[in-house]
């Protein structure tokens, strides 16, 4: 038997916890309750739906409100309302795109900077919890291997860069 014959045997049989663990980690990531504590441990009275797209500019932006909304799942009209919401509250600003002036970007503002700083420092807090048992190359080998699976799954066709 080929050796890539039995490595594509011993994946095979690994998917199903694979695909198990992911769902297992989305299922936990997307419950309210941890976002909820998560906007408590910032210091942050934003409403909930909004703060996953106030990171997401941070991180990404300038970015479209149809890739956000891409990014999140969300309907179009619902994520251009959060986004002019985000707006309001002075978290965000909205600007012609650089690269088509018919379209809208998103941008964070100093004062949505300092929110997703908090909330950095607050999922950093949570973390330190999460792993204090883990060997710190254990730790090192999840992050290495999720970045790994990250960029993987991203280079896949109908993945938006």
């Amino acid at each position: 038997m080929s050796k890539e014959k039995v490595q594509n045997t011993r994946i095979s049989a690994s998917v199903p916890e694979l695909h198990r663990s992911l769902l297992d980690l989305v299922s936990v990531m997307n419950r309210p309750e941890r976002d909820v504590e998560l906007l408590e441990m910032a210091g942050l009275a934003l409403e909930r739906a909004l703060f996953p797209l106030l990171v997401l500019i941070e991180r990404l932006g300038p970015i479209g409100v149809v890739d956000l909304a891409g990014r999140v799942g969300r309907d179009y009209t619902t994520v251009s309302r959060q986004v002019a919401r985000l707006e309001e509250l002075g978290l965000v600003s909205r600007r012609a795109s650089a690269a088509d002036r018919r379209m809208r970007e998103a941008v964070i503002t100093p004062s949505g900077k300092k929110a997703t700083d908090a909330l950095d420092a607050a999922r950093e807090r949570m973390a330190l919890s999460l792993f204090k048992e883990w060997s710190q190359h254990d730790f090192d080998e999840l992050v290495r291997l999720m970045r790994k699976l990250a960029d993987a799954m991203t280079a896949m066709p109908g993945t938006p860069d």
